[in-house]
């Protein structure tokens, strides 16, 4: 009968419980959803950095160099992280002494002209390659034109 007792109490106090939790009229409240994360912020949108182009035996920027150029330093102020190699390049014409010193007059009035629209100038640095690396290997003004630039290496 001890058994009969215990057995009763064994049940008893669980069915009191979930008779309990069955008879309670309390409305189950449930969590809400949260938010999604804000969107990123946008990058800004500024044009990649691209060449710059001289007239034949020229150093001076051209109007539409400045152009570039100006869009080239909202780039760069816009990666304030990142650096550049400023590199001087002519056509095929004239000795291989001369091309090398127009390359680096090229590369220095690039790098002159950004500093002046506020890139700092330990972020720049300036190499001539001469008529070495051409971008077309043609023998004709159209050749020569593409290859008489400035080119900017980032890093």
């Amino acid at each position: 009968m001890t058994n009969m007792k215990t057995f009763g109490r064994t049940l008893f106090i669980p069915a009191m419980l979930m008779l309990g939790a069955c008879c309670c009229e309390k409305d189950v409240v449930v969590a809400p959803v949260p938010p999604p994360p804000p969107p990123a912020a946008p990058a800004p949108v500024v044009a990649p950095i691209s060449d710059i182009y001289f007239d034949f035996d020229r150093s001076e920027l051209t109007p539409s160099a400045q152009s570039q150029m100006k869009t080239n330093a909202a780039w760069l102020a816009a990666n304030a992280d990142r650096k550049a190699i400023v590199e001087g390049h002519c056509d095929e014409r004239g000795t291989a002494e001369y091309n090398m010193a127009l390359g680096e007059r090229r590369a220095a009035s690039a790098k002159d002209y950004l500093v002046r629209l506020g890139v700092e100038a330990a972020r720049l640095q300036t190499v001539s390659f001469g008529s070495e690396r051409p971008i077309d290997p043609g023998h004709n003004e159209d050749a020569w034109s593409k290859n008489r630039r400035v080119h900017f290496e980032i890093q």
